[in-house]
């Protein structure tokens, strides 16, 4: 019961994480929305940005799961991570980079809408989000 307390807890500390980063990046502090994007890899999840972007799909869901225990909630907080390194990374003109962040985060939200037991109108809305832009990102690719 402690551990489930303790990911609710992660879980809703994310929104709150992302509005800051967001609303960071809204302001046009690149830099300072950056610094804190690295530390909340570690401090949510116990490992640096570097180790999720190494990890296939299928490690970034089952090997989580399996090798690491990790749980749905953290899948959720990983997501959410991704997510905001695709703003981040779009905001600075890396592109390419973003897509791999949003891919990374679509593959996680997708796994979590199959593979969860509870469904939820914020994932729905998130996977909508970034689907129109990763399609937006090879769009512009495509025009390049």
């Amino acid at each position: 019961m402690f551990q489930k307390d303790y990911i609710l807890r992660m879980v809703e500390m994310i929104g709150e994480f992302i509005a800051v980063i967001l609303g960071l990046l809204k302001r046009g502090d690149l830099e300072q929305a950056e610094r804190i994007l690295e530390r909340g890899y570690m401090d949510f999840l116990r490992q640096d940005a570097a180790f999720f972007h190494s990890l296939s799909d299928e490690k970034l869901t089952i090997g989580l799961i399996e090798e690491h225990h990790y749980q749905h909630g953290h899948l959720s907080v990983l997501a959410e991570l991704f997510f905001a390194e695709g703003e981040l990374c779009d905001a600075q003109g890396k592109l390419n980079r973003a897509g791999k962040c949003y891919e990374k985060s679509l593959v996680l939200l997708e796994f979590l809408e199959k593979e969860d037991r509870t469904w939820s109108e914020k994932r729905e809305e998130r996977i909508t989000v970034i689907r129109k832009k990763i399609a937006a990102l090879n769009t512009n690719k495509r025009l390049s």
